[in-house]
């Protein structure tokens, strides 16, 4: 595992964690005395994204008029 000090770490930082998110571990020290160990968070579980039923179900074309009778007459409004 790559020590640095603090000063290399804060000139070479995105290089140091484009390296441990690959990962390749770190750790800081100052005046040789390590500090910390940098190291890549385990990351969540990318989210379902909506649309994953897609072509798996069937909206019916009359899917927005389903029921009108019914909602008419308890409405009081029906013919």
């Amino acid at each position: 595992m790559v020590t640095v000090n603090i000063h290399e770490a804060k000139t070479q930082l995105s290089k140091l964690v484009d390296q441990a998110v690959k990962g390749e571990p770190f750790i800081i020290a100052k005046a040789g005395k390590p500090l910390v160990k940098v190291t890549a968070l385990d990351t969540p579980p990318v989210p379902q994204r909506l649309g994953f039923l897609a072509g798996e179900i069937v909206v019916p074309e009359d899917f927005d008029r389903m029921g009108e009778a019914e909602i008419a007459r308890l409405f009081g409004s029906g013919e």
